[in-house]
């Protein structure tokens, strides 16, 4: 189930973060991040509630917007998950932030979602995809980084 409007607890965040295998963060630092953020996106396991997705946006709110904590579950509907916040998330940052570049700071597992959305490797070798906003599909270079 997609959740817009309610942000998780740190807690719940951290925990999906370390079953992620990502990096977690003091809880209050990361409720200052997630009161701070633009937009939040929560996946929730229909059954239990628990949290098995998310992704934030912090902006600017005139040239960049960058994506934050993109992880979604371990398991056989990790690629979906991250697919599906991914096409939410980037909706919304068209209707409400045009022309904003974005930037993103991922693991190496968001890579082919990211791909499927449209964000370019850079072929210099950095670390770094892209994404642009406009309506011309043949130009997509707005960069961003990934970590491993």
């Amino acid at each position: 189930m997609l959740e817009q409007k309610k942000v998780p607890s740190p807690q719940a965040l951290n925990k999906l973060l370390a079953h992620c295998k990502e990096e977690t963060h003091p809880p209050d630092k990361l409720a200052l991040a997630l009161k701070r953020s633009e937009y939040a996106m929560s996946i929730l396991e229909e059954k239990t509630g628990q949290l098995v997705g998310f992704v934030r946006v912090t902006s600017d709110r005139g040239l960049n917007a960058n994506l934050w904590n993109l992880v979604a579950q371990p398991g056989p509907l990790q690629d979906q998950f991250l697919s599906y916040l991914l096409q939410n998330i980037l909706g919304i940052l068209k209707r409400e932030l045009p022309g904003c570049s974005i930037s993103v700071s991922a693991s190496g597992i968001a890579v082919k979602a990211l791909r499927d959305q449209g964000f370019l490797v850079d072929p210099g070798g950095i670390r770094a995809m892209g994404f642009q906003l406009r309506q011309n599909p043949y130009r997509r270079w707005i960069l961003g980084t990934i970590k491993r």
